[in-house]
């Protein structure tokens, strides 16, 4: 039988999975992605793909093919990460040539997560769909297009990345890639809650959130709606920037369908996708796109991983 990997890079979580060539999951690990260095991501990649294989009693060196995905930007000539911006100072991260040293294959395919994501959703999709998006609103914003059967992956892998679209010309929120005014910069995990400062700070809203606190988070945001005054302002300007963001994705592509993960959406699916569903006929000049939750939870992006090893980069299903 035939064994491929897939893994799962992400800002806040790291995951990798083993698979046989029907998609199905037999093993799985995963960790906290470390922050502290650009080698200490890359070991972490590989532990847990060790752990994988050896949780399926696989040994790395027969795994046939390894899809990953992960956050950028993305150099794919050289198979690393350059500089992500959801981690801070900690320059390249080399992933395609150890993975292919561990796994003793040249096969090892890098995408963009969200491009995973949208992999995955044709992969797993009884229809297949030609004309799809994959949104993720987590620790940061992505996208992954399919335009007319071809998922879009740019030059050097960084097709997609919606969330540095500008929404706010005035620039009030800066991204942690350091340009202002990104859709990513209002309504990420990683930026709501200074985004909540600035307004408690600015508009003097009056708040019981622990907004002084190092530990406060989007998650306390979401937490407190329809019971804090700030909350509620917060949670009201996310969902007039995330309708920007999706009538930006909607015009610019025109998906039929658009499906959304990430940690942030799939907590929160009322208030972050009932908002844009409501407003995007109003908004939007092309065809209005079928927005939902992805079906396959946070296995989404692994899952796609995982399609991309075993169709050899394309997610494409033989007939």
């Amino acid at each position: 039988m035939a064994y491929y990997v897939g893994v799962d890079l992400g800002a806040t979580n790291l995951r990798a999975v083993v698979g046989d060539e029907t998609a199905d999951i037999v093993a799985r690990a995963e960790t906290a992605t470390p922050r502290s260095s650009g080698i200490a991501i890359t070991e972490a990649v590989l532990r847990v793909v060790r752990e994988a294989c050896a949780d399926a009693n696989v040994d790395p060196g027969a795994a046939t093919a390894a899809g990953v995905a992960s956050i950028g930007p993305l150099d794919l000539a050289e198979g690393i990460i350059d500089g992500p911006a959801n981690i801070p100072d900690i320059g390249q991260v080399p992933l395609v040539g150890p993975l292919r040293e561990l796994l003793d294959t040249d096969r090892v395919f890098l995408h963009n997560d969200t491009i995973a994501g949208v992999i995955g959703e044709r992969f797993h999709s009884d229809r297949n769909p030609d004309d799809m998006a994959y949104v993720t609103i987590s620790s940061g914003i992505g996208a992954g297009v399919c335009v007319d059967g071809h998922v879009l992956s740019g030059w050097d892998g960084n097709a997609g990345e919606v969330g540095h679209m500008v929404v706010d010309c005035e620039g009030t929120m800066t991204c942690g890639c350091g340009r202002d005014g990104h859709w990513e910069a209002y309504c990420s995990g990683e930026n709501i809650p200074k985004y909540a400062r600035h307004i408690a700070d600015v508009e003097d809203v009056p708040t019981d959130l622990p907004v002084g606190s190092p530990d406060f988070s989007a998650v306390d945001v979401f937490g407190a709606h329809g019971e804090d005054p700030l909350a509620d302002r917060v949670v009201d300007r996310v969902a007039e920037w995330n309708v920007v963001g999706f009538t930006n994705l909607a015009n610019a592509y025109a998906p039929l369908v658009v499906r959304v993960g990430g940690a942030v959406a799939l907590n929160n699916p009322g208030l972050i996708l009932d908002p844009v569903r409501e407003r995007l006929e109003e908004t939007t000049f092309v065809n209005v796109p079928d927005v939902r939750l992805t079906e396959m939870g946070d296995d989404v992006v692994v899952k796609g991983a995982l399609a991309s090893a075993i169709t050899g980069g394309t997610g494409e299903r033989s007939a």
